[in-house]
């Protein structure tokens, strides 16, 4: 049986396992009889498959983190239950409409093509000849899991306090391809430490420059961990692994030399792009009838910034609405879901001002921000503090980086802090909905599927 065949079916079998037979997706068992590779260029072979490892990563938060709205009329189509549960913050009675959570389904499949990689290449004899492909693909095994991983934990995990880890509900760390094994959620902190120490692991097998962007890198690596420590609020490792990315890659484009295309303005594989992939397809984010991108967002660009021409186009529902077109995946849609070197700038300038380097957070603010400006147009922006210096790079944060699935992540952590509480609200046929700052459903539920059949314990939200 042909690689690809197999890396078909293995994706295919245990989403219909899990909808058809509504057993836990953790206890799907594929079929005996399917061919596992078992050289290591099978086993590149099976992560190159970009159709399932470069797409479809966990986007329902981004469905509920406040950049677009949608009308009434878009949102009563909506098929998707859980789409309509994320997108209104809904209790988790209503979440899913018994549906299984995508999401979920979608991350995990890949983290058992991960396993059968990390499990196989145990037994592959290394030499001279193959060394570097070898630590390749364990390295690319590694990142891909710690990906899914950390943003499973976005989604279905408490916001990261060190004082409190040990005792909250982590992910099934599932890190084996064994799926007779019964998994069950670990502990937030657990959950943190898989993600850092593999990615700390992967590191030194992979390489400076991937023979492709769909491929995880060095700086791949170093930018996620960067996105992690982030993530927990430890500034000073997110500033440093924010710096070790930079110093590998650190291309930006400067949009003054681009030429704005309807729909699709950057170039799939654009020199800012560290590691590509594609969020899910939610409908309610399509950018054209559907999409109506929040206005007090589109409001913060300043006329002159060239955000606006390349990030926003009329979303042809005749009544002036903007939608997103800016994703780097190349094409209107998917929203882009990768790493890219202005998360990255952004990252270390934040980090700078939180440490105390003004200096250093300004000038990597003012780095970015001359590539977005018209030429001529842009006067570098001075802070007296690391504070002050902290309000403009967080406010160019939210305008840079929207639509890649990051502002949940953001919220979670930025709302801990009284200045940059946010209380999120949508309107659907009248009726107010409201997300406040730390609320619990800033935690998304687990599907009744998997606390009933898989036993895992359900998020008290």
């Amino acid at each position: 049986m042909k690689l690809e065949k197999f890396i078909h079916i293995i994706s295919i079998a245990l989403v219909i396992t899990c909808n058809a037979c509504k057993k836990s997706w953790l206890d799907a068992k594929p079929n005996k009889a399917l061919v596992v590779p078992t050289s290591v260029a099978d086993f590149q072979a099976l992560l190159d498959n970009s159709s399932t490892m470069n797409t479809q990563l966990p986007t329902l938060s981004m469905v509920g983190d406040g950049d677009y709205y949608v009308s009434d009329a878009t949102y009563n189509s909506l098929s998707s239950p859980q789409e309509k549960g994320a997108y209104l913050w809904v209790p988790t009675a209503d979440f899913y409409g018994g549906q299984p959570s995508i999401d979920w389904i979608v991350a995990y499949t890949r983290i058992l093509q991960d396993n059968v990689v990390l499990d196989g290449t145990t037994s592959l004899t290394t030499n001279a000849n193959n060394q570097a492909a070898y630590n390749n693909v364990k390295g690319s095994a590694l990142f891909y899991r710690c990906l899914d991983f950390f943003d499973l934990s976005q989604q279905y995990c408490k916001p990261y306090d060190p004082s409190s880890a040990s005792n909250d509900l982590g992910l099934p760390l599932r890190t084996s391809s064994n799926v007779n094994l019964t998994v069950l959620r670990s502990s937030l902190k657990a959950t943190y430490d898989q993600i850092t120490n593999d990615l700390l692991q992967a590191v030194p097998l992979l390489p400076v420059s991937p023979l492709y962007p769909t491929r995880p890198s060095k700086p791949a690596a170093f930018g996620l961990l960067a996105r992690v420590y982030l993530s927990q609020e430890n500034y000073s490792k997110a500033l440093l692994y924010a710096d070790s990315c930079l110093q590998l890659k650190n291309d930006l484009m400067n949009f003054n030399g681009l030429t704005p295309k309807k729909l699709a303005p950057f170039a799939r594989f654009n020199k800012e792009v560290i590691f590509h992939a594609g969020l899910a397809n939610y409908a309610s984010a399509f950018p054209i009838k559907a999409q109506i991108v929040d206005s007090s967002l589109y409001r913060s660009y300043s006329s002159n910034d060239l955000r606006l021409t390349f990030y926003f186009v009329n979303n042809g529902d005749g009544k002036g609405h903007m939608a997103f077109q800016g994703s780097y995946f190349g094409v209107a849609i998917p929203p882009f879901g990768g790493i890219a070197t202005d998360e990255m700038y952004l990252t270390r300038a934040e980090c700078y001002a939180r440490t105390g380097n003004t200096a250093a957070a300004m000038n990597d603010l003012n780095t970015l921000l001359q590539n977005r400006y018209q030429t001529g147009t842009f006067s570098n922006l001075t802070a007296a503090n690391g504070d002050a210096a902290l309000m403009l790079i967080l406010a160019e944060r939210r305008k840079e980086l929207c639509f890649r699935n990051l502002r949940w992540s953001d919220l979670r952590r930025l709302n801990k802090d009284t200045r940059f509480q946010v209380t999120l609200t949508r309107t659907v046929s009248g009726q107010i909905y409201t997300l406040p700052p730390n609320s619990p459903k800033y935690v998304l539920p687990l599907d009744p599927i998997e606390t009933t059949s898989g036993g895992l314990q359900q998020n008290l939200r």
